[in-house]
């Protein structure tokens, strides 16, 4: 009888317990289906909402240039491109500033914002735009800053570095004394030019060069003609030197001292700062890596 009994409190107490278990699974089930479509809720609003700069009094426009300059980084041409298009569009803007905090980078990127600036400035010539320099606006970076109207530089900004790189490491030697030997196959004898593990042919070299050397000159234009009298050419202007923003004005690289600030203050005449950078939101940031991944999955080669 208390064998029965046992037995009888066991099956209960088991089954009481998967009930709880049960419920227990349930619940979470339930809470974790919340999470997911409150995260889904999340990433619709952030891709429909209407991200327009609110409505402001006269204002100076800020316009951020900041980091590498490449496609797909957040100084990118067409973000940009964008922030500035919106700045020139609002009647409410007094002046614009590019806030300049950048090693430079991608040439074509670096050309498309300067080409730009030059266009929205002749458009719309009653708005003045300014590149103001923080730390850095050396190369891809100067090259944008040359659009503008005017350049403002802290004495301790570093400016300048007018000229053009090609990186690259060569293993041939490395290779050789591991006894390996490197297989390369192309469709075109010059096609693995640019190959760290293949020796650099005195011909490819000069190729390389030749376009470095053409690149440069559509720099020193761009320069120059942003520049025009103000810039005092010497022999180190355009190899590639860079100076303190000191030196840069005396040089004709820069105008004069100034901030954000003072600029907005001092110069536009309009202190409140709106800016009209253009910012990743979340949802095309977890988009864009989606997007990687499944172009990682699908993609089962690439051609160089």
């Amino acid at each position: 009888m208390n064998n029965d009994n046992f037995e009888k409190n066991t099956l209960t107490d088991l089954a009481q317990a998967s009930l709880v278990e049960q419920r227990r699974a349930r619940r979470w089930k339930i809470f974790f289906r919340f999470v997911y479509l409150a995260i889904a809720v999340g990433v619709f609003i952030t891709l429909t909402v209407d991200d327009a700069v609110p409505n402001h009094g006269p204002h100076t426009a800020i316009v951020d240039l900041d980091g590498v300059i490449a496609s797909g980084a957040p100084a990118n041409a067409y973000d940009v491109i964008a922030g500035l298009e919106g700045a020139f569009a609002n009647k409410n803007v007094k002046g614009i500033i590019i806030r300049i905090n950048s090693p430079g980078g991608s040439p074509v990127q670096s050309e498309l914002i300067n080409q730009e600036i030059t266009r929205l400035r002749g458009i719309n010539p009653t708005i003045p735009v300014y590149a103001v320099v923080e730390d850095l606006c050396a190369s891809g970076g100067y090259y944008v800053a040359v659009a503008a109207d005017q350049i403002y530089v802290s004495p301790s900004s570093i400016v300048g570095s007018i000229g053009v790189r090609m990186d690259g490491f060569e293993f041939t030697e490395a290779l050789e004394s591991l006894g390996i030997k490197r297989r390369l196959l192309t469709a075109g004898k010059n096609k693995g030019f640019l190959d760290p593990f293949s020796p650099m042919k005195p011909e490819q070299r000069d190729h390389a060069t030749s376009m470095l050397n053409n690149i440069h000159q559509q720099f020193i234009k761009a320069v120059t003609v942003g520049r025009g009298e103000r810039l005092k050419e010497t022999p180190e202007i355009f190899s590639g030197l860079v100076w303190t923003g000191e030196q840069s004005i005396n040089l004709g690289l820069a105008d004069a001292y100034g901030s954000v600030l003072s600029v907005s203050r001092d110069v536009i005449g309009a202190p409140e700062l709106v800016n009209y950078s253009v910012e990743e939101s979340f949802g095309e940031r977890i988009a864009r890596k989606f997007g990687a991944e499944i172009l990682n999955k699908t993609m089962s080669y690439n051609l160089y």
